[in-house]
């Protein structure tokens, strides 16, 4: 039994050779437009008059049958039944050949043989209705003959109805018609007579002229719709390309974020023992080291173990939130023990370059509601980059402040020498690293900002960042307003006492 997927596959790649087809069809359309021999849209047009003819295919019998009748009248009924056979064979021959059309694929050229037969086929039912006008004229000025002109006249309106969009088979048609009454009409020889015969000459004119535009309308509507069909199957190929391709990646990022997952669980047990070993050498643990260079060593291995595994825990961490399987737990957090936390682990680091950490937190700045960790990394990964970057003797703020909506946005802010513009945009991407980082060789996989974005969209949040050249850089992370505890419900909820998720969402709930 075949699976969902793969028919889901199968079905895809019929559909793109399809489009495929289409649009090599569309494009060798387009191609021999310019040609007006032959042109695929002659073909469609001539399709569009055979199915008319198909469709109306009763109305002139039925027109002859009444005519006839009506002629049987004053004349000979053998003559007239005659003309009515011939008329109603005709009529049969033109909807056979109709129908006989529609059963095979036609090339361009028996396209134009066919136009050929029908022009043919019309020439002669147009024939066949002009007899009348000599067979079963009267010999009397009566309203025989008025009436048989109307007749006539009426059914050359009838097929420039249905031939309207086809010049070849409808000047074959109206046009030896037309020619057999304005005939009729001078051999009377009286001036109503010629004058009625200019008039029927005029108007078949008029009507030719109308059909050429008409015919050009058509025309103009099948290429139109046959560039439609190009653009759609164009589009239907670049939206399987698209999903192909986003398959791919797809396929691709899973395979990335478990192999970087896998690697960094495999890479922390041997690490988790050099740090071990590396640390007891570094304190002499067992005894005092003869030469104290190699006591040196073991703690630049210690050092160097520890940035190593940093960087581990940091693509470890990527990948947990590229995958949507990073741990979540929601608690109160104050922003003002938040931002001591981590000004207190890179005081060291800031000291040793001479770089003033500095916080600032609004009076009665409300908690918020989020995963302590992960905000403590926020912090921590904003400080360590503003320090990593500032000069020697800089100056760093971390900040909290309110924002017009109800948001809480917390600031990092150093006086470094900025991000270039073109930079911004990719400096919260997975593994970037910009110029300056990479000219002044500064320690990082580029990860940082990443984990911030990753973190911050958990939380419901965004990370922006505004920098100039020369004038430092700030980057701001903003919680949405649910995740400000404000008001008595979040004072409730804040309290040391509510320790549940669930306490919490029902206090969400009914406060």
């Amino acid at each position: 039994m075949s699976s969902p997927t793969g028919t889901a596959k199968i079905d895809r790649h019929q559909d793109y050779a399809s489009g495929v087809s289409a649009v090599a069809r569309s494009s060798e359309f387009e191609e021999s437009l310019p040609k007006e021999s032959g042109t695929p849209w002659q073909g469609d047009l001539l399709q569009m008059f055979l199915r008319n003819q198909i469709h109306v295919a009763p109305t002139m019998p039925l027109l002859a049958v009444l005519m006839g009748v009506t002629a049987m009248i004053w004349t000979p009924v053998l003559i007239v039944l005659a003309w009515l056979i011939g008329v109603i064979a005709c009529n049969a021959m033109q909807i056979f050949m109709s129908r006989q059309y529609f059963k095979q694929e036609r090339t361009p050229k028996e396209q134009g043989d066919w136009i050929g037969m029908m022009s043919a086929s019309e020439l002669m039912l147009g024939t066949f209705w002009v007899i009348p006008l000599f067979l079963f004229w009267p010999n009397s000025d009566g309203t025989e003959g008025t009436f048989l002109l109307a007749a006539i006249m009426a059914v050359s309106a009838v097929r420039f109805l249905i031939v309207s969009n086809f010049m070849p088979v409808l000047i074959a048609g109206t046009g030896v018609i037309t020619i057999g009454i304005a005939l009729r009409c001078v051999s009377e020889g009286e001036p109503v007579y010629f004058a009625l015969a200019g008039v029927i000459i005029t108007l078949e004119v008029f009507f030719l002229f109308i059909a050429r535009q008409l015919q050009e309308t058509a025309r103009d509507m099948i290429i139109f719709r046959n560039q439609k069909d190009v653009l759609i199957a164009e589009l239907k190929l670049a939206r399987d390309h698209a999903e192909n391709e986003k398959h791919k990646a797809d396929s691709a990022n899973k395979a990335k974020s478990t192999f970087l997952a896998n690697m960094s669980h495999e890479l922390r047990t041997p690490l988790n023992a050099i740090l071990g070993f590396s640390e007891v050498l570094e304190r002499e643990m067992f005894g005092p080291l003869p030469n104290a260079t190699y006591r040196d060593y073991a703690g630049d291995i210690h050092s160097s173990g520890r940035y190593l595994l940093t960087l581990i825990n940091d693509i470890l961490d990527i990948s947990r939130i590229e995958a949507g399987r990073r741990d979540f737990r929601e608690e109160p957090i104050a922003l003002r023990e938040a931002f001591a936390t981590a000004v207190r682990l890179l005081e060291k680091q800031a000291a040793a370059k001479a770089i003033t950490l500095e916080t600032y937190v609004p009076e009665g700045m409300s908690r918020i509601l989020g995963d302590g960790r992960a905000i403590n990394q926020v912090l921590i990964n904003l400080l360590n980059n503003a320090v990593k970057f500032t000069p020697n003797h800089g100056h760093v703020l971390l900040s909290a402040r309110r924002a017009g909506d109800g948001a809480v946005e917390l600031s990092v802010r150093d006086d470094g020498p900025g991000i270039p513009p073109e930079e911004i945009d990719q400096a919260l991407s997975a593994f970037s690293r910009g110029s300056l980082a990479t000219k002044k060789a500064v320690d990082g996989a580029g990860l940082g900002l990443s984990i911030v974005k990753g973190i911050m969209e958990l939380h419901g949040g965004t990370v922006s960042i505004k920098s100039k050249q020369g004038q430092g850089t700030e980057v701001i992370c903003q919680f949405p307003p649910q995740r400000v505890l404000s008001g008595p419900r979040g004072e409730l909820q804040a309290q040391a006492t509510v320790q549940s998720d669930s306490q919490r969402r029902l206090i969400s709930v009914t406060g």
